[in-house]
């Protein structure tokens, strides 16, 4: 996860940490504003303690380089965009990213600017009385704003790579809307506190004098710098944009023809894989892995200007040689075209079948349970379908609830037994659900068999496979008539094992990638390894007599483990 979180070039990773510097300051900033709702004091007292680190020479080069690299380098990387297709989320982080530097930099110009050249005590006090009664205090009130949903943003972008940043997002969203509201509310009532000071006017000259106010000459040198600063950072804007059309003019004099057979035909960049000239050019083009050259749903035909291709990489022959693909396909998030290229989509999202977006899948790593009625087929001879079709139902009214309130869902039916896959945020949730709903069918079939003993039947037996794996998601079937399902060698798994169940004579088995995700820990002797059928790799599981019984047993073999490495 490390890895994940500290992926890129050096551009990007720059950023990175200039980024985290940026906002650690703004953030004790603003508590520090929001001290003011307790006393002045307060604040002044927290100010002088910050003050000791970003008014320092080592605190101070951090702090500007960070701004100066953070702001130069999302300019230079402006410049270097090969499509300004976005997100609405990125439209608006790069929309408030230009805005912030208007507004910072005359906040700068009064602030340690002032005090630096002009020895101005630019205690908060001077900035609220400076500012209030003016439309100053609603700018800076909405630079408040930009600068934190910027940077909250980032943050999210950032950290929406570990499994703990999704399990806390819910908070860290109140939290986040909880600073900036503290903030602004300590600004108003200190503002309002201090104005009212100086309008009254008895203290008015003791404050001037403390906060060395600036005479009017001085005020105008102010403002002078405040201009030549925004003009310097609006002519950075405009080179920017120069920039950006002198590239965009060049890369069209380097453009790739490609013909889509029933589709338009785009000029696109050279150096882009075709995938991306199709998102580029907003032609519809189905990547179900993201274009990492592991789905092959991307393919295409290439029905002319083959020759001028690239051969496949190792990586996308396996792809294309699983899927048997003859020599003219390939995949289109691996090819760079260089040549005019025609090209025939294989699959098609706004195809004469219109799908939703769900039928092109997702790929996902959930728990599934695999359940079967032991015996069903001997136990029902001779009986009325009726009679096999109201026990089925019976059976299924009686258990189904425990799957449905541990989180899961019955994804089919399958005659005597089912399939449930428990979708949830994070494998460790769906293996915890499912672990939960094993053990809550446990129960409810003991109660299912006490009224079929009442009744002077046999009790119902079953088996029960559970694994965790990956899996993909989908609509599968024709277009009118598509349920959303699952496939992929893990259901294949979670079915082997509960066949294993009834050599065993087990109600339950549970796969070591179900108890790692959900935290519990056996010891290896606890641990039976199965070659099962279909399934390349072996699976190590733990049984469980009763499946009601699991988590006793849980505890007992994770008592055990950690008693061995103690």
């Amino acid at each position: 996860m490390t890895h994940a979180l500290w992926q890129g070039n050096w551009i990007i990773r720059t950023r990175m940490v200039t980024g985290l510097v940026l906002f650690t300051y703004v953030f004790f900033h603003f508590i520090n504003l929001g001290l003011a709702l307790f006393s002045p004091a307060a604040v002044e007292a927290m100010q002088s303690a910050r003050q000791i680190i970003t008014r320092s020479v080592l605190g101070g080069v951090i702090l500007y380089s960070a701004l100066i690299l953070h702001a130069g380098l999302a300019l230079w990387q402006l410049t270097r965009r090969r499509s300004w297709r976005m997100t609405w989320n990125e439209a608006v982080q790069l929309g408030l990213g230009l805005l912030i530097p208007l507004q910072l930099l005359r906040h700068i110009t009064y602030t340690r600017y002032a005090h630096e050249l002009h020895n101005v005590n630019d205690e908060m006090g001077f900035i609220l009385v400076l500012m209030w009664n003016s439309p100053s205090i609603w700018w800076q009130a909405l630079l408040l704003l930009a600068v934190w949903i910027h940077g909250c943003m980032g943050l999210h972008y950032w950290l929406r790579l570990t499994r703990w940043w999704r399990r806390t997002q819910t908070y860290m969203i109140g939290l986040s809307v909880f600073i900036p509201t503290f903030a602004l509310a300590g600004a108003l009532s200190e503002g309002r506190r201090i104005y009212d000071l100086f309008v009254e006017g008895s203290q008015r000259a003791a404050l001037m004098a403390g906060y060395n106010w600036p005479d009017q000459p001085t005020f105008l040198s102010l403002r002078e710098n405040e201009n030549l600063w925004i003009g310097l950072f609006l002519a950075l804007l405009v080179l920017t944009g120069t920039a950006v059309l002198l590239q965009k003019a060049l890369r069209k004099r380097r453009a790739v023809r490609i013909t889509y057979v029933n589709g338009p035909v785009v000029s696109a960049e050279k150096g882009l894989t075709l995938l991306e000239m199709s998102r580029a050019s907003g032609v519809p083009h189905t990547s179900l892995c993201g274009g990492k050259g592991r789905c092959t749903t991307c393919r295409v035909v290439v029905e002319d200007g083959l020759d001028a291709l690239h051969p496949p990489s190792d990586a996308e022959a396996r792809s294309l040689a699983a899927v048997r693909a003859s020599s003219t396909m390939r995949l289109a998030c691996q090819i760079r075209p260089t040549a005019p290229l025609t090209v025939c989509r294989m699959f098609r999202p706004d195809g004469r079948t219109t799908r939703a977006h769900a039928s092109q899948g997702q790929e996902r790593r959930l728990a599934i349970l695999f359940l079967d009625i032991r015996g069903f087929t001997s136990r029902t001879e001779g009986q009325l379908p009726y009679d096999v079709v109201f026990l089925l139902n019976r059976f299924f009214d009686a258990i189904v609830p425990a799957i449905t309130g541990a989180g899961g869902h019955v994804d089919k039916y399958l005659g005597d037994g089912l399939l449930a896959v428990f979708d949830a945020p994070s494998p460790a949730h769906s293996a915890r659900a499912a672990l939960n709903a094993a053990a809550a069918i446990g129960t409810a079939l003991r109660t299912f068999n006490a009224r079929l003993e009442e009744e002077d039947s046999s009790p119902v037996r079953i088996g029960i496979g559970l694994h965790l794996g990956d899996l993909v998601q989908g609509e599968i079937g024709s277009a009118d008539h598509a349920p959303r399902t699952i496939i992929g060698d893990s259901v294949n798994a979670a079915s082997r094992l509960e066949a294993e169940t009834k050599a065993l004579g087990v109600e339950l088995l549970v796969s070591a990638a179900v108890l790692d995700a959900s935290g519990f820990a056996a010891p290896e002797s606890a641990l039976q390894s199965f070659q099962l059928r279909g399934v390349a790799e072996p699976v190590t599981a733990i049984a469980a007599l009763r499946a009601e019984d699991l988590f006793d047993l849980l505890t007992a073999q994770h008592e055990q483990h950690h008693n061995q490495h103690a």
